[in-house]
């Protein structure tokens, strides 16, 4: 049967399974890179509030 330009073909096992095993990886990405990431950012952000806010030398 021809296919229509504007409709999407219909998904076939083989595209089925490479889109589930693609969310996968990007499932463990975000717990390898982004977690990571965003605890460095945080700790960069209350190092620079720490510095910022302490009080100077008592004499």
């Amino acid at each position: 049967m021809r296919q229509l330009k504007g409709k999407p073909k219909k998904e076939s096992w083989k595209d089925k399974k490479e889109r589930k095993q693609a969310m996968q990886e990007a499932r463990e990405q975000v717990a390898t890179v982004v977690l990571p990431t965003l605890a460095v950012l945080v700790l960069l952000i209350v190092l620079f509030v720490y510095v910022a806010t302490r009080p100077g030398a008592v004499q």
